[in-house]
């Protein structure tokens, strides 16, 4: 037997090696693999093939009766890209977006500081009030919502009245000035709770020992903050930017609850836009197939460009040293 010949044979050995124990793995883990075998079923089914679909259906001029036979190419994608109500819809998606991180990430960060102080007393009750909000429904949030914010004895043109603030109700949904900054707050809200806990998580995996070391060189608590607190929180504040951010941009039942998009259009996103194609008087699904794959791909790149960010930010430095 020649040289060669040994080494293939040696090859095909280990290659059934290696089948047979990747093999007996799975039979060792078989009960693994059984219980997430349902959720694989259900995310091939409600994310791969809609996926998949979207990307078939966008090639083609379809009303969503009967299967799709009229195809288009290209044509959904550049009528897409001409149309400037979708490009309004993206302005305001990202101004959606950029007032919702602006606002919760500072005032969610302050509030776990708050919280995670020992002295304070009921510091768990707190965390679940303020945690209410998010396991409740959009929808009846956005109802509740509309009617504090209504211009019809609304609670909160009542207090303003009160206040001498305002002489005369304001319909701040129904204002184009006022909608979406409303929208915004009310959305800052209802997630202030599961950032809040993000923050506090990484606020108390940060060892003690470091603060006791500063406060015996004489730091003050200013120092203490800027020199310790936000290096060891960056890499869980750009987690966090990253799923507020991702979240934003795929904002839908809140605004379609409170405003549908309006007034004139000054609240709809992008979301909006497709459910209006897709489900409206005048269906098409081809069209609002091919808004979907055009913005997820805006949405995937700024992904991109927040994990890189977030790789980048791994490193922490504190003082002359890196952790």
């Amino acid at each position: 037997m020649t040289v060669r010949s040994s080494i293939e044979a040696g090859s095909v050995r280990l290659l059934a090696e290696q089948h047979k124990s990747l093999w007996r793995r799975i039979v060792d883990h078989k009960w693994c693999y059984i219980f997430i075998t349902p959720a694989a079923i259900f995310y091939l089914a409600f994310t791969v093939w809609p996926i998949l679909a979207s990307w078939y259906y966008s090639f083609f001029d379809w009303r969503g009766i009967g299967r799709p036979e009229e195809y288009v190419g290209l044509a959904n994608f550049i009528e897409v890209a001409s149309d400037k109500y979708f490009w309004s819809a993206m302005l305001h998606t990202f101004e959606y977006m950029f007032g919702v991180v602006i606002l919760n990430l500072p005032t969610t960060l302050i509030m776990a500081i708050i919280l995670n102080n020992p002295r304070l007393k009921g510091a768990a009750v707190y965390r679940v009030i303020y945690f209410l909000p998010v396991v409740t429904t959009t929808a009846i949030v956005g109802i509740v919502m509309t009617y504090i914010f209504g211009p019809f004895n609304g609670a909160f043109n009542t207090i303003l009245i009160r206040l001498g603030l305002i002489s005369k109700p304001i319909h701040w949904l129904g204002l184009a000035s006022t909608a979406m900054p409303t929208i915004i707050v009310v959305a800052v809200w209802k997630g202030f709770g599961t950032n809040m806990l993000y923050w506090l998580a990484g606020l108390q995996a940060i060892p003690q020992e470091l603060y006791e070391a500063a406060k015996v060189d004489g730091a003050n608590a200013i120092q203490a903050f800027w020199h310790i607190t936000l290096p060891l929180l960056k890499p869980v504040g750009l987690v966090i930017l990253l799923f507020t951010v991702v979240g934003s941009l795929h904002v839908f039942d809140l605004i379609k609850v409170m405003t549908d998009g309006g007034p004139y259009f000054r609240t709809e996103t992008v979301s909006i836009f497709i459910y209006r194609y897709a489900f409206g008087q005048v269906s098409r699904i081809g069209f609002a197939s091919a808004a979907g794959i055009f913005f997820g791909l805006v949405a995937m790149i700024f992904s991109i460009l927040q994990g890189l960010l977030i790789r980048r930010g791994g490193s922490i430095r504190i003082g002359g040293g890196a952790l």
